[in-house]
């Protein structure tokens, strides 16, 4: 008989980099990953290959690939053993000052897009931006055209007010797909109370993350366990609900780790802010940014059990590993 693992559709809201190799995602029984296909330092060109990529590996019915464009799409792959690639992006910046932009990019396939990559954009400012100046003139008309086009809104590394004021403008829900609490663990990618309330008020879904950057409580000699996460995620529920809660990991999926590694290098370098203190502490290692015993994607199961002992139901379990998001998604994508 199956495990309950098996036989849950999964739906991770955060994939930061793939190389194009699914193996690690269909050992970890993942129907669908929210999948970062640029990196926020990508030129126009490097942007546009990246869509060519992508929509030719999904093309080919060897690659373990299906192309996600509804959320019925996420049924099919999970039926038929493959994993559904949702587009996303990190940041906004290939915009420009255009929202009329959103459409072509969305003809091409991408379906999640986060506002704001911790700096300051057109947008609205990020997470690091002290000013905290909130959604721009622009980003009120780049809300508004990805309501249109039901594209949906991840607010992930987005500042507080432009989060706040996101919420406030949005028509359809909108996604933390990879962030933590801000009362349980006091880092400046974590969300406040009030960011989850709003965000759980138009309708969304909170993805919990295993990310170290977001689990760990500062101290050296307690590296980010699986137990930091359930802390987290047991905040996150008793403050919004059960059917406001997700989960973003915030992993890689390869084949090899170069890449990665090149892009873990760019977000020591730019980001330091957000990441000095933990690479002192343990490196800037793929692996050791999260918990050693869930520090792959193949490992996933080991969530599923980690939820049941802490007493989850299986519905429960259920809507926290993917049918909530799956939900949400159908209801922004419109079908």
């Amino acid at each position: 008989m199956a495990s309950l693992h098996d036989r849950l559709l999964v739906i991770d809201g955060l994939v930061f980099h793939s190389d194009g190799d699914p193996h690690w995602l269909r050992e970890g029984n993942i129907s669908a990953v929210n999948l970062t296909i640029r990196s926020p330092i990508d030129n126009f060109e490097t942007t546009f290959d990246a869509f060519a990529t992508w929509r030719a590996r999904c093309a080919d019915p060897a690659s373990g690939w299906l192309l996600v464009e509804r959320a019925t799409d996420i049924d099919r792959a999970k039926a038929d053993g493959k994993v559904g690639l949702i587009m996303g992006w990190q940041d906004t910046k290939m915009l420009g000052d255009k929202a009329e932009r959103l459409e072509a990019f969305q003809r091409l396939g991408l379906r999640i897009i986060q506002l704001t990559y911790n700096e300051a954009s057109a947008v609205g400012d990020g997470c690091l931006e002290k000013r905290n100046a909130g959604l721009s003139n622009f980003g009120h008309e780049v809300v508004a055209e990805m309501n249109r086009l039901g594209l949906a809104i991840d607010l992930s590394h987005t500042g507080e007010q432009t989060c706040l004021d996101t919420a406030a403008a949005t028509k359809q829900p909108i996604l933390l797909t990879h962030a933590n609490a801000r009362a349980v663990t006091n880092r400046v990618r974590n969300k406040s109370d009030e960011v989850i309330r709003a965000v759980a008020r138009t309708g969304g879904v909170i993805g919990v993350s295993l990310h170290g950057f977001m689990n760990w409580d500062g101290n050296p000699a307690n590296p980010p366990t699986l137990d930091l996460f359930l802390r987290h995620l047991k905040h996150v529920v008793n403050l919004v609900g059960i059917d406001h809660v997700g989960f973003g990991n915030d992993m890689a999926a390869l084949a090899s780790s170069e890449k990665a590694n090149e892009i873990l290098g760019m977000s020591f370098t730019r980001y330091a802010g957000a990441t000095a203190d933990f690479v002192r502490a343990f490196g800037n290692t793929l692996e050791k940014r999260y918990p050693d015993e869930l520090n792959n994607p193949r490992f996933l199961s080991r969530k599923t059990d980690a939820l049941l002992k802490a007493g989850y139901k299986e519905s429960e379990v259920e809507k926290i590993m993917g049918m909530n998001l799956r939900r949400v998604l159908g209801e922004i994508w419109r079908g």
